[in-house]
């Protein structure tokens, strides 16, 4: 299996390369030079599965023999050892025909560690093989932060930055990436919003020198095995309610593209989804896609759901690759477009594709509170306000009754006690092992919104 960038003009990358690389040297993104596929029957086989044998035939066709299969089956089998669910990604119902996918079962609970602790084994593993040591720099509106420094705390090979808007996650969420001790990761909090963030760290990439220097490599979503990991639980649970003999749909809550775009992924595979629904909060540049074609940055506005506050989704370009048929040309201009005038239009041949697969609905921080209180008082379940986004957006594009849904939980509510204590009354405690969370001592250093002198922190710290 190769890989190639969404942009066109970067070599083309064997899987173990590209999941070092992150992102492409022309700036774009890896993607599959062709899509393998699983038969009906090959995804009947999965039902009744393990976790982790399910994660290996579905990840296999994508990774090749950049990873033995021992080796490989090793990896999945430690990445998902330290959930404290059998299930890993188990589905709750909620409502005729409506069902929670729980994916905060993880060491940080959000669904960010189903792809996280896959990636520190995968990376510690090639790391071992070859000798090398690199620094991993990541952006964060929050989990995906906690979810790496805890996937690479004290690995050998390894030095982390993460940047995380500062002011902008909520306490649960800081703590976790800045009481960890371990020396090798560090929380940079930066003066500005996630889109600053991650606009610096692609800087860095792109900045050919510094990137050979301090050996970069990316855990973002921008990594494609995060994409790839997270496509897993859209087989496990579509094959629990019926798949392949019948269609599920999926609504999921999200702000950088990731993981709906990882339920396109499943869809191009073979699996029978029925809908994808994009659920964004008042940061809504997603839907406003879909509603409008034109997909145009507005600014970002602070929530109660702050992993989502989000302008730049950077996987939309993902999509943006397979709307344009594989144009790489076509997607740079796009993205240059987002860059120099703050938005594009859609063909109307790329826009039908793209309704032709997603809906999408935007719920305001209003809804958002109603969804939690009413979910509470319904199926007696707490839940974070980002899958409150989720169940919102469900009850609005929910299609056939007949057709399964299934809403993605991607946080444990306890992340988020302010707003689900303001929804429901109740606020809901850490589990045992986070107990002392608030009582842990904090190390993190703030940084300006410039790219040179992040450059020269790292620097300093890598010296």
């Amino acid at each position: 299996m190769r890989y190639v960038s969404t942009r066109g003009a970067a070599p083309k990358l064997g899987f173990e390369e590209a999941m070092l690389a992150g992102l492409a040297l022309d700036g774009g993104l890896y993607v599959p030079e062709t899509w393998p596929t699983l038969s009906p029957a090959e995804i009947a086989d999965l039902a009744g599965l393990p976790y982790e044998e399910a994660a290996f035939r579905v990840m296999a066709p994508f990774i090749g023999d950049a990873f033995p299969e021992a080796e490989l089956r090793g990896v999945i089998a430690r990445a998902y050892g330290c959930f404290d669910h059998a299930a890993r990604a188990p589905l709750v119902q909620v409502g005729p025909n409506e069902w929670v996918m729980e994916l905060f079962h993880g060491p940080t609970l959000a669904f960010k560690d189903v792809a996280m602790q896959l990636i520190g084994q995968l990376f510690e593993a090639s790391l071992r093989r070859s000798g090398r040591r690199i620094t991993i720099i990541g952006a964060t509106s929050g989990d995906t932060g906690s979810a790496a420094i805890d996937a690479f705390r004290g690995r050998e090979g390894v030095d982390v930055f993460i940047l995380f808007p500062d002011g902008r996650v909520s306490e649960v969420q800081r703590r976790q990436m800045t009481t960890p001790a371990e020396p090798n990761v560090r929380a940079l909090a930066i003066a500005g919003d996630f889109d600053d963030a991650q606009a610096r760290v692609k800087d860095m990439f792109n900045d050919h020198a510094f990137r050979e220097s301090a050996r970069l490599a990316g855990v973002n979503s921008i990594n494609w095995a995060r994409v790839l990991a997270q496509a897993v639980y859209y087989f496990t649970a579509a094959v629990a309610l019926g798949a392949p003999h019948r269609k599920v749909s999926f609504t999921v809550p999200t702000g950088n593209f990731g993981d709906v775009f990882a339920g396109y992924v499943a869809k191009r595979m073979g699996l029978p989804i029925d809908r994808l629904v994009i659920a964004t909060n008042q940061n809504d540049i997603l839907h406003r896609t879909l509603e409008t074609g034109r997909h145009v940055k507005e600014g970002v506005a602070p929530s109660i759901s702050p992993s989502m506050d989000i302008q730049v989704s950077s996987n939309f370009e993902r999509l943006l690759f397979e709307l344009y048929d594989r144009e790489g040309p076509a997607v740079a201009t796009l993205m240059a477009e987002l860059r120099d005038k703050g938005g594009f239009a859609l063909s109307q041949g790329a826009l039908d594709r793209l309704r032709a697969d997603f809906d999408s609905a935007r719920a305001s921080e209003e809804e958002t509170s109603a969804a939690i209180a009413a979910v509470h008082d319904a199926a007696g379940m707490t839940i974070c306000p980002h899958t409150a986004v989720g169940m919102h957006a469900a009850c609005l594009r929910r299609g056939d009754p007949k057709t399964p849904m299934v809403i993605l939980a991607t946080a444990h509510p306890a992340k988020f006690p302010d707003a689900v204590e303001a929804a429901t009354g109740l606020r809901p405690p850490l589990p045992p092992h986070m107990a002392d969370l608030m009582d842990r001592p904090e190390r993190m250093t703030r940084v300006p919104n410039d790219l040179a002198a992040i450059e020269a922190l790292i620097t300093r710290e890598l010296a």
